[in-house]
């Protein structure tokens, strides 16, 4: 089966109005709406730096926080943005676990595979 969630804890963390520190969520693979649809949004058009917040607005939940928007992105620290941004490229731009086991001793783990400069093949 397909992962398509994955957990992660901020550096520093997201604070509610009441003070409360919110360090954890969960980011789902991005599908291609979630890359396509905000390129039209006005905020993109007249700044593509703001791709990132619709971006990740979109593909991630934090434990505690009740409506995730593009607002609460912006006031993320710039680590925690730089973390969420890490981990959408590696989980949506080319690296996978797969299942592997030893020749000798049939232990079983995960491998990860990256796709980074892959050869093309040619016509």
């Amino acid at each position: 089966m397909i992962q398509t969630e994955y957990r992660f804890t901020l550096p520093v963390g997201c604070q509610a109005d009441d003070g409360s520190l919110h360090r954890h969520g969960t980011m789902r693979l991005a599908t291609a709406g979630d890359e396509i649809i905000p390129l039209k949004d006005p905020r993109v058009q007249a700044n593509p730096g703001y791709l990132i917040c619709i971006l990740l607005s979109r593909v991630i939940t934090i434990d505690g926080v009740s409506h995730m928007n593009p607002g609460v992105i912006e006031k993320l620290y710039a680590r925690d943005v730089a973390h969420l941004q890490e981990l959408y490229n590696r989980v949506n731009r080319g690296e996978m676990h797969v299942p592997a086991s030893c020749p000798k001793c049939s232990h079983g783990f995960d491998v990860e595979v990256s796709f980074e400069g892959e050869l093309l093949a040619t016509p």
